[in-house]
């Protein structure tokens, strides 16, 4: 079985239920990112074609993902402050990438104005039950980073070509990998979308030494398989954006469980 290798850190540790650090560490600026990657998604739009296909997205265009954006920006910054009754679905504007540019920066604004008003302890509904706003400014920056990463994989014609078009540090990208383990496989095995893991798979991020535990409900079993590469590398993969050898990640112990586990919908 593989072994863990003395350069593995202890990462962060962040609530999944709040998106907050939960071991007394500094907490990111998260509206500030969130509001630096929404200003980027946003300028990229006039850019790209709206008939652009977006790989790893099925059969969506460029203007589908555009309209998705800012649908989920609508929607979140209603469950911020603890309004469910919005919906994700907007309208398309006429006007090609313009319109889309110009939508997509009024429902982006609105949810910043949203979360700042909230603040990171009002009350929201998140994705696992009631909770503080903070949920969102985590959220709701990984929702914007991977589809930033989709739009300029639209113009580039695939993900591994627009591998670093986006310039956030491998901790931003480490983080996303977190919130992955943490709570959408979790949820995704809640909500019955997927079984529980049969293996077990640790991802390391290389370029950090932080790992995690794909899997763990096996309690003390160990790893069938570990999963290294770039923290950007490894969040784009478990989001279905990139293969293993466009990750830049490679496989230690047992392949094809690594791949079992990274077939299964983690995500949404």
């Amino acid at each position: 079985m593989p072994s863990e290798p003395d350069t593995v850190q202890r990462r962060p540790l962040v609530d999944p239920r709040s998106g907050r650090r939960a071991d007394g560490g500094p907490e990111p600026d998260r509206l500030t990112l969130l509001a630096r990657l929404q200003d980027e998604f946003a300028a990229a739009v006039p850019g790209v074609d709206p008939d652009a296909r977006v790989p790893a997205c099925g059969d969506w265009r460029a203007r589908e993902l555009v309209v998705h954006l800012a649908g989920v920006h609508h929607w979140a910054a209603g469950m911020a402050q603890g309004d469910t009754s919005r919906s994700e679905d907007l309208t398309e504007p006429d006007g090609g990438a313009p319109a889309l540019a110009a939508l997509y920066r009024r429902h982006a604004a609105a949810l910043l104005a949203a979360l700042d008003v909230a603040g990171p302890d009002g009350a929201a509904v998140t994705l696992v039950g009631d909770g503080p706003a903070s949920f969102w400014w985590r959220r709701q920056g990984y929702e914007t980073l991977v589809h930033l990463h989709d739009l300029h994989a639209a113009r580039a014609g695939s993900g591994a070509a627009a591998l670093g078009a986006v310039d956030v540090g491998p901790d931003v990208w480490a983080d996303a990998v977190d919130e992955v383990v943490t709570l959408f496989q979790p949820r995704q095995v809640r909500l019955g979308r997927m079984a529980p893991l049969a293996d077990v798979l640790r991802l390391e991020a290389d370029d950090l030494g932080w790992s995690w535990t794909l899997g763990a409900g096996a309690l003390g079993a160990a790893p069938g398989a570990v999963v290294r590469g770039p923290a950007r590398g490894l969040a784009l993969l478990l989001w279905g954006r990139l293969t293993l050898a466009e990750a830049g990640a490679v496989v230690e112990g047992d392949e094809a469980a690594a791949r079992r586990v990274l077939d299964a919908p983690l995500v949404p």
